[in-house]
This record gives structure tokens, sequence and C-alpha cells, in this order.
């Protein structure tokens, strides 16, 4: 009896082990999707870093992880559109310039952020008969919210102080996070209406 008690707890060690061993497997390839997937972006470490709990859906689908890429900038916008409509109430920004330039700062973010909802809708309709335009209508969206970041920015252009400082900062950031994107767009693209999941 007692060898079968031995057994029955080697043979659970055994099946334990295995179980473990095809999660690591199953880790280890998605986290090559990702990998993959971030390749083709600008600012990789970041790819990764922001994209990691995509990795068990996406696998290896361009279209997935084009959504992946818009939805975490939607998410990034949103942060730090939240973070400059602070920074007005809260009255940090000195000068009538750098006021002026703060609230051009977020009526381009709240653009942006209509431009990203335009294209994670589009996205999420993908179809074979209308891919090309479909693409070409969220890359002018993207394209656009790349003009909104650089144009808050540039409000900002020879502007000192820690409140501009930190504003750069985190506009600079959700810039990244759209290259990223716009680079997940363009596989999207590249890969064509055979990669889709239709």
């Amino acid at each position: 009896m007692a060898g079968l008690h031995v057994s029955v707890s080697f043979l659970t060690i055994i099946v334990g082990l295995m179980n473990l061993s095809l999660l690591s497997a199953s880790q280890n390839g998605n986290n090559n999707n990702l990998r993959d997937a971030c390749r083709v972006t600008r600012y990789r470490d970041l790819c990764i870093h922001s994209l990691s709990s995509f990795s068990h859906s996406a696998k290896q689908s361009p279209s997935r992880w084009a959504r992946a890429g818009v939805s975490v900038t939607i998410g990034e916008a949103k942060r730090v559109a939240e973070y400059l409509v602070k920074v007005r109430k809260q009255g940090a920004m000195k000068g009538s310039r750098n006021r002026a330039a703060l609230s051009d700062c977020i009526e381009c973010f709240q653009d942006a952020i209509d431009n990203l909802h335009n294209s994670l809708g589009v996205l999420r309709k993908l179809s074979d008969k209308k891919f090309e335009t479909q693409m070409s209508d969220v890359m002018t969206w993207m394209s656009t919210v790349m003009t909104d970041e650089d144009t808050c920015l540039d409000g900002f252009a020879g502007r000192e102080g820690k409140p501009v400082k930190l504003i750069r900062k985190q506009v600079m950031n959700v810039s990244y996070v759209t290259s990223n994107a716009l680079a997940l767009l363009n596989r999207l693209a590249n890969a064509g209406v055979g990669s889709l999941d239709i």
C-alpha cells in the first residue's frame, strides 16, 4: 500500500512538472510573438513593456497587434490629457504664453483621442473588401495623432520651468507609444488582407 502511495505521489509530481513545462513553453511562445511584433517598432523596449499583456491574445496576428498598439495609445493619451487638465486646474503654468500653450495642448489631445477611437473602431471592423480604404483612413487618423502631439510640444518650444519639463516628458512618452502603434499598423498594412482574422 505504501508503494502505491509513493507511485501516486511520484505520478502527481511528474504530471505537475509536465504542466509547468507546457506553461513555460506557451509563455516562451507568447514572448516570441511579442518580440516578433515589436521588432518593427522604433522603441522596442517600450513596445515589449506596454504590449506584454496582449501577448497571449494577439499571438501572431498583425491585426490584433495593431489593435493592441492603438488601445495602449488611447490609454496613454487619456492619461496625458487628464494630467494636462489637472495642471491647468492647479494653475501651475505661469505666464500667458504657457497657459495658452497648455490650452492648445489640451485641445490637441482631445482631437488625438477622437482620432485614436476612430482608428480603433475601424480596426475592429476590418474587412477583406474594404481593407485598403480602411487602412488608409486609420493611417491618416494616426498621422494626425502624431501631428497633434508635435503641435502640443511646439507650443512649449523655448519655454522652461518644472511644469513645462513635466508636460514635455509626458507628451514625448505618448508620442513614442504612438510611433510604435504606427509601426504595428504599417506591419498590418504590409501583411495585407490575407493576414486578417476573419
